[in-house]
């Protein structure tokens, strides 16, 4: 049985060897750790018995195996799964780009030679491991987990997983991977929904801040306006960026934040860039205008200060230079200033006798530091919240954490809370309305 064994493990090694696209799903932990541990089957095979320190050797990698494979939240068919739909290879790149039809037959059959290889791995996961533990009287645990809480993902990842689980035969599905590469991507851009520009690199968000858009309360007409020119942008039509300006804490920052949950099943994608980064964005742009999902390159809480010139690089993404502006890409900005570059009183001309170390054309500063500003095509004024918006949005926010008081009330603590903090806003709402919870609850 040994030497069957060894055999069985041997050929397995072999078709693992024998993958043309998808290596790279090899480079993860998990699998790493399988193939050292098939590995060290084989040699415990060859002299199990005989040899204490290769079936040491053995639980030892079962033991490595089982924690990597628990790690990722997968039963071991799943994760095969998951890793196809995220690799970035020949195949994935061109399917992306190109219609089924026209992709080279040859990479169609590639394709099915490794998804045979790998369906066949996938199936051969911690009972049969075990099963030869257990041969050797050596008691182990298998590595089990019900299918996966699919309800998180997105529609087409859902119905694709569900697709992979079901069937005997993934080489079927290769027209619904290809599809899905079309409008998912692969990598980074498939597993997450924010980014954030770090370093040179993008980075997904595992948790990002998800704001639902009945969260969001006032200001309906601006909401509008920004969900109308996001819907234009997914349905293909040139849309414009926008820059959200107005008073602090009225929920700017909140209401771009909101389009990721709306639209995520749709393609839309934000990545976040911080000020200090704004001189990267045109090689963020290139690295976005080659992927199919649509991104909104969220800058907050914008300005510039006098000796900047990182607003130069903005001006490029936002109007372009010789190379063509990428098709799915919008800038969406908040700030608190109306023009970005802050203005001083010497900027403007005077009638006074001008110094030779003074600027010739001192108009064309001022025109300077306006047309920044002027790049956006929309612009969006959030005005500060009265009381009436102030009590609304306080309203609403009672109801949804749970907070029964009498209206009259829960309006004078409100208005209190304001009074004594900082004035109001949908910002300050929030905060009176996580202190009351707490307070309530909370009996010392």
């Amino acid at each position: 049985m040994l030497s069957e064994t060894r055999e069985s493990i041997y050929a397995r090694q072999v078709r693992l060897a024998s993958l043309l696209l998808y290596q790279n799903v090899l480079e993860q932990e998990p699998w790493e750790a399988y193939e050292k541990l098939l590995k060290s089957l084989a040699n415990y095979a060859l002299d199990g018995h005989e040899n204490s320190s290769r079936q040491l050797s053995y639980l030892f990698a079962y033991g490595k195996w089982f924690r990597a494979i628990a790690a990722t939240g997968y039963n071991w068919r799943d994760y095969v799964i998951s890793q196809l739909l995220i690799s970035d290879n020949p195949f994935s790149q061109l399917a992306q780009t190109t219609d089924f039809a026209q992709l080279p037959m040859s990479l169609i059959s590639a394709v099915k030679h490794d998804l045979h290889i790998l369906e066949e791995m996938s199936l051969w996961g911690g009972d049969k491991l075990v099963d030869f533990i257990n041969v050797s009287e050596n008691r182990a645990v298998a590595w089990h987990l019900s299918p996966n809480d699919l309800s998180k993902l997105s529609e087409e990842k859902r119905s694709l997983i569900i697709k992979f689980q079901e069937t005997d035969d993934w080489t079927q599905l290769v027209p619904d991977l290809a599809k899905y590469y079309q409008h998912s991507g692969t990598g980074i851009f498939t597993e997450y929904e924010a980014f954030r520009w770090r370093k040179g690199h993008l980075e997904g968000i595992a948790y990002p801040d998800l704001v639902m858009l009945s969260d969001i309360v006032g200001y309906e007409s601006q909401r509008q306006s920004l969900y109308k020119n996001t819907e234009a942008f997914l349905a293909g039509y040139h849309s414009l960026h926008v820059l959200l300006y107005g008073s602090r804490g009225t929920g700017k920052s909140s209401m771009v934040k909101s389009l990721m949950y709306a639209y995520r099943d749709r393609g839309l994608r934000l990545v976040e860039v911080a000020k200090d980064d704004l001189k990267d964005l045109p090689i963020i742009a290139e690295v976005l205008r080659k992927v199919p999902q649509k991104f909104i390159i969220f800058v907050d809480d914008l300005s510039f200060e006098e000796e900047s010139e990182d607003y130069k690089a903005l001006k490029v993404v936002l109007e372009g230079n010789l190379s063509a502006q990428p098709h799915n890409l919008l800038v969406y900005a908040t700030s608190n200033r109306r023009h970005l570059l802050r203005e001083y009183f010497s900027d403007r001309p005077s009638l006074k006798t001008l110094s030779t170390s003074e600027e010739v054309n001192p108009w064309d500063t001022v025109q300077e530091k306006l047309s920044l500003s002027d790049r956006f095509g929309l612009t969006l004024t959030f005005l500060k919240a009265d009381q009436e918006i102030y009590l609304k949005i306080v309203h609403h926010l009672a109801k949804r954490a749970g907070i029964e008081l009498p209206t009259e009330e829960l309006n004078f603590r409100a208005l209190q809370w304001a009074t004594r903090n900082n004035g109001q806003s949908g910002r300050t709402a929030q905060q009176f309305i996580d202190f009351l919870k707490a307070d309530l609850e909370i009996k010392i």
